[in-house]
């Protein structure tokens, strides 16, 4: 298999730019490939705050070093994050998208969206032993502990994907539909389906506050 373009720098994978290469030094730890692929996770993961509401569909704004700058990202940014640093440290990385149903939302995002169904989720899949892993790092730890959801591990070898019930037992996440897997960021064809699904997306996120909506509306 001819993994050169999973490990090529992008436009949006921008795996040679310095900051993004300084994060994947930092935090790819660990003796083997399965080891700097977990730590790169867990830094991807947690380093960076989950946020829905600020969404910029501009190739800038879904730039790994964009996510990293900004110290906070929505689920496809901090996918592409997870990419560019795996690719800075030699680990073959692609793209993976699905649509989900997700029941940890907010009346913001609900009026925003009119639907529970998010299109063109994001997740990283990783070439570890000889096999694509699929790692999901949106929903960093702190924001799980909040909100009494299972988080999600990755350990190299099982796919890392999210969990249908919370801690409770209450519906947290379905998958409707996979998209497949892409070795650079499909941006236009997000877009376009954001037009259709969401015409009402995009508004000024302000002083909103993702999680601490999330927190009012869902106490555990």
């Amino acid at each position: 298999m001819d993994l050169h373009t999973a490990l090529t720098p992008t436009p949006a994978i921008d795996s040679d730019h310095p900051t993004v290469r300084a994060f994947a030094e930092q935090h790819g730890q660990g003796g083997s490939e399965r080891e700097r692929a977990i730590s790169l996770y867990r830094a991807v993961r947690d380093g960076l705050r989950y946020d829905p509401y600020r969404i910029d569909l501009s190739l800038t704004g879904m730039k790994a070093s964009t996510a990293l700058a900004q110290g906070h990202g929505w689920c496809v940014p901090k996918a592409v994050l997870l990419a560019a640093v795996a690719r800075a440290a030699g680990i073959p990385a692609r793209l993976g998208f699905a649509d989900v149903r997700n029941h940890l939302s907010t009346e913001r995002l609900r009026q925003t969206m009119k639907t529970d169904v998010f299109v063109w989720h994001g997740y990283t899949a990783l070439w570890i032993d000889g096999a694509w892993r699929k790692a999901t790092p949106a929903f960093n730890l702190s924001l799980c502990e909040k909100f009494g959801l299972l988080p999600l591990e990755f350990d190299g070898v099982n796919d890392s994907l999210y969990h249908p019930f919370d801690q409770a037992g209450q519906r947290h996440m379905e998958y409707v539909n996979e998209r497949g897997q892409f070795d650079d960021l499909p941006l236009e064809a997000i877009r376009a389906s954001f037009a259709e699904v969401y015409p009402t997306w995009l508004p000024e996120a302000g002083d909103a506050d993702f999680a601490r909506d999330a927190q009012r509306e869902h106490p555990r």
